[in-house]
């Protein structure tokens, strides 16, 4: 006669075995992620007020550096040696205008860091950012430099603008990104992989 062996809840040292090809659940999506009628509009919502945004923010920058300023064009010269525009305005007798000059270049490029992230996923990742921003800024210091009378190109307002950038990522656009877009998945996390918590199944490490 073959021996049966009950498996009774409550009983030390006897449980139920778990049932085949169960690991650890996996995460919740966001909200804004779900596919519901409520998520699917407020997704969209939040989008359309980014796009309002970017538009807002684009028709800023050009009115704040691509508006000839006559007076200055005896007074202002190109700058490619990155620092030296930084130390002049440090220089300054005048706390506030080292204050404009430096908090105003690195505000300048926050919105590219929060706005991009949500409106272009391919963008997001500080060295996605990083350079997007980058290269915006630089084209936009050789217009100045080009066609507008009394600016010049000036490549530490191009790393202020990247820092403000960096900045506006790190503390709302990284966020923001991932909870409108699902996380990225990179070929470096087949090794940066690690146990679930329940010893089932593996988890990914978080970008």
């Amino acid at each position: 006669m073959s021996r049966v062996t009950l498996f009774l809840p409550g009983r030390p040292g006897r449980s139920r075995p778990p049932a085949a090809g169960t690991g650890p659940e996996p995460p919740a999506r966001p909200v804004l992620q779900r596919g519901t009628w409520g998520a699917v509009l407020a997704r969209a919502v939040v989008l359309a007020v980014a796009f309002v945004c970017m538009v807002a923010f684009a028709v800023a920058l050009a009115r704040v550096t691509l508006v000839p300023s006559p007076g200055s064009a005896d007074l202002v010269h190109a700058n490619l040696r990155p620092g030296h525009s930084i130390r002049t305005y440090l220089d300054q007798p005048s706390r506030f205008d080292t204050f404009r000059q430096i908090g105003g270049n690195v505000l300048l490029g926050v919105p590219f860091g929060v706005l991009l992230p949500m409106l272009f996923p391919r963008f997001r990742g500080l060295l996605r950012v990083a350079g997007v921003t980058a290269v915006v800024m630089v084209m936009v210091e050789i217009s100045q430099g080009l066609i507008v009378e009394g600016r010049a190109f000036d490549i530490d307002d191009v790393i202020l603008n990247t820092a403000g950038a960096l900045i506006g990522y790190l503390v709302l656009g990284r966020r923001l990104g991932r909870a409108l877009h699902p996380r990225r998945h990179h070929w470096w996390h087949a090794w940066t992989r690690r146990p679930g918590r329940d010893g089932g199944g593996t988890a990914d490490v978080p970008r």
